[in-house]
């Protein structure tokens, strides 16, 4: 993880590695189990032990779809629901309001990434294509902008935390791996909110780059 190992390198022998921690031959063996379970090394019969290329995904946390081929969203469910009482505050909803739930799971060469949970009011989204089934072109900001909310900031919130049963079997995570969350809230003119998404990412893939401009001498 620390990058001193570069992939492709192989890891000292059982016994070297028994020698070099004091450690009982079981005690390495479970070691080295986690470390294949998580996806830091494989092994190769007769070989040995080696390190995998796996670098964390760097994604700008303003993209939703990272700008790489490969991904892929997975829609797992368009419903109008009641949403949780964090997003209802998000919104501005009322205790009984509706909103239409879109949960989407984004895969990289079939490798579960992020699962999505993105509410829209229903309010607004009832009717459109947002509650409706099926890819939607040019994504929920083309629609919301056709419907008069153009996104026009967010707010992220970010937290880690252990993952759901759900979160753990959709993500096919490794055992005691938290996992990032973003709680999103996109807002249109006059920072009316329109749109609120959780984001769920295993901790151990990604990375997340933030982008300020500073403002400095003749800038405003």
């Amino acid at each position: 993880m620390a990058g001193e190992m570069a992939p492709g390198s192989q890891l000292p022998s059982t016994q070297q590695l028994v020698e070099r921690f004091s450690a009982a031959n079981a005690t390495i063996q479970r070691a080295l189990s986690a470390l294949k379970r998580e996806g830091f090394v494989y092994s190769e019969v007769g070989k040995g032990v080696y390190v995998r290329d796996k670098q964390p995904f760097v994604v700008d946390v303003a993209a939703y779809l990272p700008p790489s081929s490969g991904y892929s969203h997975t829609l797992l469910e368009v419903a109008e629901v009641r949403p949780p009482a964090e997003v209802r505050a998000a919104l501005g909803l009322a205790d009984a309001a509706k909103a239409i739930l879109r949960r989407r799971l984004l895969s990289r060469d079939g490798e579960p990434l992020e699962l999505s949970l993105s509410y829209y009011p229903a309010i607004i989204a009832a009717g459109t294509p947002l509650a409706k089934r099926g890819r939607i072109p040019g994504g929920a900001p083309e629609i919301l902008a056709e419907l008069g909310y153009p996104q026009r900031d967010f707010v992220d919130r970010l937290s880690a935390r252990l993952p759901t049963a759900e979160e753990f079997e959709v993500l096919e995570l490794p055992a005691d791996v938290p996992v990032l969350r973003q709680f999103r809230v996109v807002c249109s003119d006059g920072r009316v909110p329109v749109e609120v998404s959780i984001l769920v990412k295993g901790a151990h893939l990604y990375e997340l780059q933030y982008y300020q401009e500073i403002p400095g001498p003749g800038r405003s």
